[in-house]
């Protein structure tokens, strides 16, 4: 499944749908016709309790929510029950998590990217955090602060986590997971650089988009071999694949969990191959009207317009 977050641009009340080609599928509804078709009109009294029609309250039920949800979106394509599907035009999509309990992203994590920021490839993973006041959804402006000159782009693949972790061992890391997104973990350089710790630099209001939607496991069977992209204003700036993590996504999820408790809907940003603008020459940073494009391969593409 494409789960997203999205609203009726009439309307400001966000809910859980699915992507079928270039429809939507409301999910909840969708789940009310399966238990009315199986004789469970009791729980349709509990829906809310049962699949989350709210973005939030379904990523946070885990995975539990998204095996009722691929319930539901089973009995739509069978009865091809096009009267709850959306067309995509009529949309917006919002960050597919809008408040995840943590980001946790990682640095330093393609030995390519490594090499042009002139460091060493790091012995254990590099975490830091963004929180939640900078995401933005796959149709919003990047918000550049004037305070920075040196605004960067790095695709991630971003990982969704689907149940509660803790001391998660690398051969059961992908049970935990509820699916894959993109993430565009932008970048004040100059922020960044001025102390030891790169926080200041990565978690500006507005300014990091996840999207355009989170692709179930079941879909994503290797999320080793998945090509990853970034475009300024159509440019190729960075061309890679995820089999070049140094640090791949058990060995994450066994690492973090080691030390932090996982919950349903954090999110682990995987890390960004090279070509970021800072070690081009020179350097290529991104200013107003700018459009940044990223891609994953078997999720999508997303671009946001950068304004200041």
């Amino acid at each position: 499944m494409k789960l997203v977050n999205y609203q009726l641009k009439e309307l400001d009340e966000s809910r859980v749908g699915c992507l079928i080609n270039d429809q939507v599928l409301d999910l909840q509804d969708a789940y009310k016709q399966y238990l009315i078709s199986v004789h469970e009109e009791k729980s349709v009294d509990q829906l809310e309790q049962e699949l989350p029609s709210n973005p939030q309250h379904f990523f946070t039920r885990g995975i539990p929510a998204i095996e009722k949800a691929q319930k539901a979106l089973n009995y739509n394509l069978e009865q091809e029950a096009i009267e709850l599907r959306m067309n995509r035009e009529e949309l917006r999509l919002e960050t597919p998590v809008p408040s995840p309990s943590k980001i946790i992203c990682i640095g330093k994590n393609y030995a390519d990217h490594v090499e042009e920021m002139k460091g060493d490839i790091p012995e254990f993973p590099v975490l830091f955090a963004k929180y939640d006041n900078a995401l933005i959804g796959p149709e919003a402006y990047i918000e550049k602060p004037a305070f920075t000159k040196e605004l960067d782009y790095e695709v991630e693949l971003a990982v969704v986590i689907g149940k509660e972790a803790s001391k998660v061992l690398k051969d059961e890391a992908f049970q935990y997971i509820a699916g894959y997104t993109i993430g565009n973990d932008t970048t004040a350089r100059d922020l960044q650089k001025r102390t030891p710790q790169w926080l200041q630099g990565k978690t500006l209001d507005r300014s990091t988009p996840i999207g355009p939607c989170i692709v179930t496991t079941d879909e994503i069977t290797d999320p080793a071999n998945l090509q990853i992209k970034s475009f300024v204003n159509g440019e190729e700036r960075q061309s890679s694949n995820t089999s070049n993590l140094i640090f791949d996504i058990p060995f994450l999820i066994q690492f973090i969990s080691r030390l932090i408790t996982l919950k349903p809907g954090d999110i682990i940003m995987t890390g960004t191959p090279n070509g970021v603008g800072f070690a081009r020459n020179p350097a290529q940073f991104l200013q107003d009207g700018d459009v940044v494009g990223v891609e994953v391969e078997q999720i999508g593409h997303m671009e946001n317009k950068v304004v200041e």
